[in-house]
């Protein structure tokens, strides 16, 4: 009888050896994930036969594995671009400005250590964005344990998607390739474009996701439609909507695939023989409501929206564009991890200067964008940001606890170091750590706990007990520090 292995993967990928369990054991495990009842369902592994995952709705992932299989490794990606011949691109055509767009969505979950991919082979290409479906069930928090599922057997895309709670995970940069596409022969259909963002939404396709699917409620999913903006993605499926699933192939046209960008499904890519991800509304994926509540509009039009769409508290397309605008306009070095639409200190500082860039000063470059800094953005007139490095902001580790040790204590919204902790605040949502409404400069008890929820996951260093406090150390501001563009010290 077969022994196999038994482990839980959870979502931080640390990894709790169970011991070894005898094929009944498995069998049972499977027999209990397919009840309709019971919250757990199976994945095989593709390339490793015997190899058995367990989803599970609190996040973790169960894995049996044969004793007697061979010794592996999850492919290691390679990191270089492969040349292709010239004679063999497509004519791009003229691309959309915001070359430099968001690497890290602000908010979302990471989840691994970010290494999925590589550069991109042909990033003269059309960006463009690729739709999957997990083919299992979403809410709850599939979302962690099928992103671990993905990263175990090394078919990850950038993004992982939960349409019923609306929570997204970042597994790797947007600007590098996934690993979620087969070959189309020589020709690596992950690395095309300038961006091939790929986005595994946690759904059947036999029962699209967008039924039901209001995009105006779901703040994540126009994170990611904001990320998208900022590369350039047009708001559009240039081979055509997904077609329905089951149900005949759809054309996979090499030309279209090489030659255009916009949204593609799994089922439109040469060399795949997937027919996700169903028959979506299109509508509803680009954000646009189909029904009677309406959404925001897009935020692509010129007229200054207001002043109220801008500032702390602000999230919407409108700061997403004002970063992008601003990126194209000397504006990159202040943004760490790409414009979002959260509103945070990176929009302001990369505003002020803009405005400082005009001789403007005092009130007129306070950093939150009125109508005529926005005329100037969104018309390319005016003086860009001037060139230089910008110093890159300093938190020391003494500052820090010090604002923990008077701030936690004292009324709600008292500060001791509030530009360093701000900075720290905003690393910290940007690892999905924290709320955007806590990164007030106040070092709390949500800024404790979610220091140490840092500390204790894989890239904060795995710290446990005592050690993951919540007070920030030198170590793991630094590994910190390392992710966010900012210096620390002692």
């Amino acid at each position: 009888m077969t022994s196999f292995h038994a482990a839980i993967v959870h979502p931080d990928q640390s990894v709790t050896y169970c011991g070894e369990v005898d094929t009944a054991h498995v069998e049972t495990a499977r027999a209990i994930a397919q009840l309709d009842t019971t919250p757990r369902y199976t994945r095989e592994h593709a390339r490793r036969p015997g190899s058995l995952f367990v989803l599970r709705d609190d996040g973790d992932l169960d894995w049996y594995e044969p004793v007697d299989a061979e010794p592996f490794t999850v492919r290691t990606p390679e990191t270089e671009p492969r040349d292709v011949p010239t004679d063999e691109l497509p004519a791009a055509g003229e691309l959309p400005r915001g070359g430099s767009g968001t690497v890290w969505i602000p908010g979302a979950i990471r989840i691994g250590d970010g290494a999925i991919g590589g550069a991109m082979d042909t990033p003269d290409n059309p960006p463009r964005v690729t739709l999957h479906t997990t083919e299992s069930p979403a809410g709850v928090r599939y979302l962690e344990s099928l992103s671990s599922y993905l990263i175990q057997v090394g078919s990850e895309p950038q993004l992982v998607y939960c349409p019923v709670t609306d929570r997204v995970a970042q597994l790797g940069p947007l600007t590098q390739s996934g690993r979620a596409l087969r070959n189309d022969g020589s020709r690596r259909t992950n690395r095309e474009g300038r961006v091939n963002i790929q986005i595994e939404v946690l759904a059947y396709a036999k029962n699209p996701w967008t039924n039901g699917f209001d995009p105006a409620a779901k703040p994540g999913w126009q994170s990611i439609l904001a990320a998208a903006r900022s590369h350039g993605v047009p708001d559009a499926f240039p081979a055509g909507p997904p077609g329905r699933y089951p149900g005949p192939d759809k054309p996979r046209s090499r030309s279209v695939w090489q030659g255009q960008g916009g949204y593609f499904g799994h089922c439109d890519v040469p060399g795949n023989d997937h027919g996700d991800p169903g028959a979506l509304d299109t509508a509803k994926v680009l954000g646009r409501s189909t029904g009677g509540g309406g959404t925001q509009p897009p935020a692509d039009g010129n007229d200054f929206p207001g002043a109220d769409q801008f500032g702390p508290g602000a999230s919407n397309a409108y700061v997403t564009r004002l970063g992008t605008l601003l990126c194209d306009r000397g504006g990159r070095r202040f943004y760490s991890v790409g414009p979002g639409p959260d509103w945070g200190e990176a929009d302001r500082r990369a505003t002020e200067a803009f405005q400082r860039a005009q001789g403007w000063s005092g009130s007129d470059a306070d950093g939150i964008p009125g109508p005529t800094t926005w005329e100037l953005l969104v018309t390319g007139q005016g003086n860009d940001i001037p060139g230089g490095d910008t110093p890159r902001p300093t938190l020391s580790v003494a500052h820090l606890a010090a604002a923990a040790s008077k701030d936690i204590p004292a009324p709600d919204g008292h500060t001791t170091y509030p530009d360093e902790v701000r900075v720290l605040e905003d690393a910290l949502v940007a690892e999905g750590l924290l709320s955007r409404s806590y990164a007030d400069g106040s070092f709390g008890t949500k800024t404790r706990d979610a220091y140490a929820a840092w500390q204790r996951s894989k890239a904060g260093g795995s710290y446990t007990g005592s050690a993951a406090d919540g007070i920030p150390g030198l170590a793991s501001l630094q590994r910190l520090a390392a992710r966010h563009s900012f210096t620390a010290t002692a």
